[in-house]
């Protein structure tokens, strides 16, 4: 679906592979997109994300017993996040969502919206449950600070820290909000600010083996003290009595190279391959960066190559996370 805002002035769209596919990239300068996104100004189409409205009086139980967040007493018009694991605790989706009091909405991966409303479909039995892919209908934009003036009319928001904010904005209006609004910002802009900011993106920075403790989800997309839920055995388990296999890492990769590691590429300790990249920017303070999933056993402070880039490591997954009850058991008394 390519996004009318492919044809403001600099617009240079993504392109396939990147999952962003159908909206810019960039609007000419990336570091300045950047700048103008932490100084609060701007805004970042995301059309291209599936979106979600799940309606009936029993759609928060539900995503409550299904998924990783406590969302049965969800207050209306808050932000938060949550992941469907496997019944193995592997990582399927990821959604963003915020509930106006009628309906949840949520936005996800491209292309994810129309299996994960199958899936409530299928799930709900005799519940009033009433999934819906609506990317068609609407679109997601973020704005770094709230618009003035923007008529609000049909606009969920979605409510992030720091004042800034996601919009669940009916489609056909998308192509007027550009052409009123200053400082657009391309999803490079994004992908680095994010990446910096070490959250994980579904899609990049999981595999077919990704559970929620490797990538440091704990805490803000899964909820400790909640009842069961597909996949919370694994959740427990590396919780209560182990560690998990892998970590995520933020690499800062050496400058005096043009090029940047590509999603997959190895990443080396001493010869031999410990990980994998899952995301890489240009960040305009830090410089080219990225994110990888390296075995929990590297030490921390490891010289490292990614795709035969020297790398140092910035540690977001600490080695030792999980295993709380082990640690209790050998505290003195």
């Amino acid at each position: 679906m390519r996004s009318p805002l492919l044809d403001l002035p600099g617009a240079v769209p993504a392109e396939a592979p990147d999952p962003d596919e159908g909206v810019a990239a960039h609007y000419g300068n990336p570091h300045v997109e950047q700048r103008e996104l932490v100084a609060g100004r701007g805004f970042v189409d995301l059309s291209q994300r599936g979106v979600l409205r799940i309606g009936g009086k029993d759609r928060l139980s539900l995503l409550h017993s299904l998924t990783t967040q406590h969302l049965s007493e969800l207050a209306p018009n808050q932000a938060t996040e949550t992941l469907l694991l496997d019944p193995n605790g592997r990582i399927e989706y990821a959604l963003y969502l915020v509930d106006d009091g009628e309906f949840v909405w949520a936005h996800t991966e491209p292309g994810a919206a129309e299996p994960f409303a199958a899936f409530l479909t299928k799930m709900r039995f005799m519940l009033d449950v009433e999934p819906e892919d609506v990317t068609e209908q609407y679109a997601v934009v973020y704005e770094a600070a709230p618009s003035a003036g923007l008529d609000l009319t049909g606009v969920v928001i979605r409510e992030l820290p720091g004042g800034a904010r996601e919009l669940f904005l009916p489609r056909e209006r998308l192509a007027e909000y550009g052409r009123t609004h200053q400082h657009p910002a391309g999803v490079w802009a994004a992908e680095a600010l994010r990446i910096a900011g070490h959250r994980p993106r579904a899609g990049l920075e999981t595999d077919q083996r990704s559970i929620p403790h490797e990538l440091g989800w704990v805490g803000t997309a899964v909820h400790l003290d909640k009842g069961c839920y597909r996949g919370q055995e694994t959740v427990a388990r590396v919780e209560n009595l182990g560690h998990p296999p892998r970590r995520l890492v933020m690499l800062h990769l050496d400058g005096t190279e043009e090029r940047l590691p590509g999603h997959g590429d190895p990443v080396l300790f001493d010869g031999r391959e410990v990980g994998f990249v899952t995301s890489a920017a240009r960040h305009y303070e830090l410089g080219p960066i990225a994110l990888a999933v390296v075995k929990r056993t590297v030490p921390v402070d490891a010289a490292l190559e990614a795709a035969g880039i020297p790398a140092s490591q910035e540690v977001v997954v600490e080695p030792d996370a999980g295993g709380n009850a082990r640690e209790r058991l050998r505290r003195p008394v």
